[in-house]
Parts: C-alpha cells; structure tokens; sequence
C-alpha cells in the first residue's frame, strides 16, 4: 500500500478539482468535498457493502434533477474521497492521483444527476 499523508492527499483533491471542467465545478453548489480514510459503518450498511468491498467515493446529498422550489435552507451536500481504498489499489503516486481524480468526477457526475450507468457510458466514450 502507498503511504501519504493527509495534507499530501487534499493536495491530489485539489489538484483534482482544478483539473476537471471549470463549467462543471462552477456549478456545484452546496457541496462540501472531504475525504476520510473509510467509510463509516453507517455508510457501508446503507449501501450494503461485503466487507470484502472497497469504496473510492460516496456522494451523498440531493442531486440538482431532484431540486425543487422549494430547496432551501438544506445542509450541504456531500462528496467523501476513502483514502484507504485508493491508497490500496495504487501502484505509485500517479495511480493514486488518477483514482482520485476519476473519482471525484464521478461523485460529482452523481450530484447532476446522473446514474451508475449513465456514468460509465460517458466513461466508455
């Protein structure tokens, strides 16, 4: 397993983040982005993971097709980066870099609304 620390970590989030298109980020709106080192066991039992499964990201909040009127006054959405998971599956610091990023993108792909298959057609393209 890759080795980094926390402040070298958010560097790769932020890195990320001003990497990715500027007409999507300028749009997230009421979205906190953080990483833990893993998912809660809340989390894990919501979304029903083995424990032989590991998890990159976790977008958790309403997605903007799902806003209404009537949306205000709402905590945060959330966007949670597991550096556990990706530091386990890296190979070297620029795996790491690219999960991160790839991630990020689809937790973000998640807050506009999009679906696990939606994602991974437009990642086939």
């Amino acid at each position: 397993m890759i080795n980094i620390d926390d402040r070298q970590f958010e560097e790769f989030i932020n890195q990320a983040m001003d990497e990715l298109p500027r007409q999507y980020i300028e749009k997230l709106d009421n979205v906190a982005i953080i990483y833990e080192d893993e998912p809660t066991t809340e989390q894990r039992q919501k979304l029903r993971l083995r424990c032989d499964q590991d998890l990159y990201g976790l977008y958790e909040g309403i997605p903007l097709t799902r806003r209404g009127v009537g949306y205000n006054l709402v905590l945060p959405d959330k966007i949670t980066i597991f550096k556990k998971a990706i530091l386990m599956s890296a190979h070297d610091l620029h795996q790491v870099k690219a999960q991160v990023k790839h991630t990020l993108w689809h937790e973000i792909a998640h807050y506009y609304g999009l679906d696990h298959a939606r994602i991974h057609y437009l990642e086939q393209k």
